[in-house]
């Protein structure tokens, strides 16, 4: 299985935003956001379950799907301290290049609207149906 740092930097050089591999098999992602986390986390959850992910921005809702998936490492260019403070309890072994206090939204003036809905949960369980609610509203 690719290292969680080799497989970053491989998702870094190839300009994506999201790497999984599972089984010597590396898929990788260029959605925004969460989007293709949760896709995978909801259509194939067999990809997430004992593998690694790499990801360019992990906020607290991608560490819940990350988390409630059942991967086993993690790296990320940047964590927030929400999505560090979820994975500190999981068996999720996690590196990551930079802290920050939240993730910003896309504009840069204010929360990321997925971390500022799974601020208060205390699980990746509680965050699990703030996410599906929010994709859902996103998806009309």
């Amino acid at each position: 299985m690719t290292t969680p740092g080799r497989l970053y930097d491989e998702l870094v050089g190839g300009r994506h935003s999201l790497a999984v591999n599972n089984d010597d098999q590396t898929l990788f992602f260029d959605g925004r956001g969460i989007a293709d986390l949760h896709r995978i986390y909801t259509t194939d959850p067999d990809l997430l379950r004992g593998g690694t992910v790499a990801d360019k921005i992990v906020g607290k809702g991608a560490a819940a799907l990350i988390i409630a998936g059942g991967a086993v490492n993690l790296y990320a260019g940047t964590i927030s301290k929400g999505a560090l403070s979820l994975l500190k309890d999981s068996e999720v072994k996690t590196g990551y290049g930079k802290i920050v206090d939240h993730i910003v939204n896309r504009t840069g003036d204010g929360w990321c609207p997925v971390e500022r809905l799974c601020r208060d949960c205390a699980t990746a369980a509680e965050c699990l149906p703030l996410i599906n609610e929010f994709i859902n509203q996103s998806k009309k």
